[in-house]
């Protein structure tokens, strides 16, 4: 077996204690020398490069103050321990060689050997455990700064980009570890890949959501709070998420629909703009003067509630229907919402009938123009043969068989 250089030399030296004497000189001093670096030169020193690495490093005004959260996973203590730990198995060594048991002290020097690359690993690992941690703060950090300063970017944006940039960390660190352990990444490379297609195909639609899920966290077409309309179905965005998008009805309802469907769906924000145009129809008789009943329409919703005076309430003839011809009263709202829609349609209305029926504009009936085929000579009433002649003839009764 090949030995270490320092364990050779160290044996050399240490089976010169021949005598009874001379290894109990050698174990008291390797005991005493022990003792003393393991409880008063090991702590002082590690409690002296903490606080100089406090003070000059982590206090630091440039250094994050993450840095100084994460100190917790190195304590002093545990340093204290380890060194401890190494000059009392050193000091074993030493004694089991000076007392003549070179093979156990092999031994030993071999596991400790073996045992080395474990406990680098392991400290490794706890310091891309650490750096993750501070670089997640790091990422979080700025994305606040770059958030509060932009336009760009929104709250539930923001959330979702340090999402994937935390796991995108967390995966690097995670593979990061496999490697220090030795592990072949090869195989799991190509096992992810497999695997990544099985669910691609299992799992179309919810990848096709999730990334249209960025899509809408980009282009945002809307924000949570807006009011919208989606495929025919209106409402206010209650929550976005990378996978589906949720509405609340105005009967409380609450609708959730895919990413993919909202993507490909033709979406309505009555919220963007701030202001919103509204249109009611009314209906005046073919004999009004249509002039005259625009002017009282107008001048009607000019002081209606909500109705705003820039853009000017606008009214206008559209339709010859079949009992008369319709006029569309268009008028805009601020700060649109489905109850503020609804009042100020209710105040259009009662303000339009109100006015023309002080003008005497007529909102007519549906009508029916009824006319008879000339060769039958138009329409003929019926009389009831029986009823001639009669002086006790009821007149509602005539009427009625007229009428049939």
């Amino acid at each position: 077996m090949n030995l270490p250089t320092w364990f050779t030399s160290a044996r050399s030296a240490l089976a010169q204690f021949a005598s009874t004497e001379a290894r109990l000189g050698a174990t008291v001093a390797l005991l005493g020398a022990a003792i003393l670096a393991s409880l008063l030169v090991a702590p002082r020193i590690v409690s002296r490069l903490s606080r100089e690495l406090r003070q000059r490093v982590i206090a630091h005004p440039t250094v994050p103050d993450i840095v100084d959260d994460v100190t917790w996973m190195f304590p002093p203590s545990v340093v204290v321990r380890l060194l401890q730990f190494a000059v009392l198995a050193a000091t074993g060594l030493a004694l089991l060689v000076v007392w003549g048991f070179e093979e156990v002290a092999l031994e030993g020097a071999v596991f400790l050997a073996t045992l080395a690359p474990y406990v680098a690993r392991a400290a490794v690992t706890l310091v891309l455990l650490a750096a993750a941690v501070v670089t997640t703060d790091l990422l979080e950090s700025w994305l606040d700064g770059y958030a509060s300063e932009s336009e760009q970017i929104n709250e539930h944006q923001e959330g979702i980009v340090f999402r994937v940039l935390q796991v995108v960390v967390l995966l690097a660190a995670g593979l990061g570890t496999l490697t220090v352990w030795g592990l072949d990444l090869s195989g799991l490379l190509v096992g992810a890949g497999f695997l990544g297609i099985v669910v691609g195909m299992a799992a179309r639609q919810t990848l096709g959501s999730l990334i249209a899920g960025f899509v809408l966290m980009f282009s945002r077409p809307f924000e949570i709070g807006d009011w919208v309309e989606i495929d025919g179905e209106e409402g206010i965005v209650s929550d976005i998420t990378i996978v589906n998008t949720r509405l609340r009805n105005f009967d409380g309802e609450e609708i959730v629909f895919p990413n993919d469907r909202v993507t490909n769906a033709t979406v309505t924000n009555r919220t963007r703009r701030g202001q919103l145009r509204l249109t009611v129809d009314v209906g005046v008789d073919y004999a009004t003067d249509l002039e005259r009943a625009e002017e009282v329409a107008e001048a009607a919703i000019e002081g209606a509630d909500m109705v705003t005076e820039v853009p000017a309430p606008k009214v206008l003839p559209a339709t010859f229907d079949d009992s008369a011809v319709g006029l569309k009263v268009r008028f805009w709202i601020q700060n649109p919402s489905a109850p503020r829609r609804a009042r100020a349609r209710a105040a259009v209305v009662r303000a339009v009938k109100t006015a023309f029926d002080r003008e005497g504009i007529k909102i007519p009936y549906p009508q029916r123009e009824l006319q008879g085929r000339a060769e039958t000579e138009g329409f003929r009433i019926r009389r009831d043969r029986s009823f001639e002649g009669r002086t006790d003839r009821d007149p509602e009764r005539l009427s009625k068989t007229s009428d049939d």
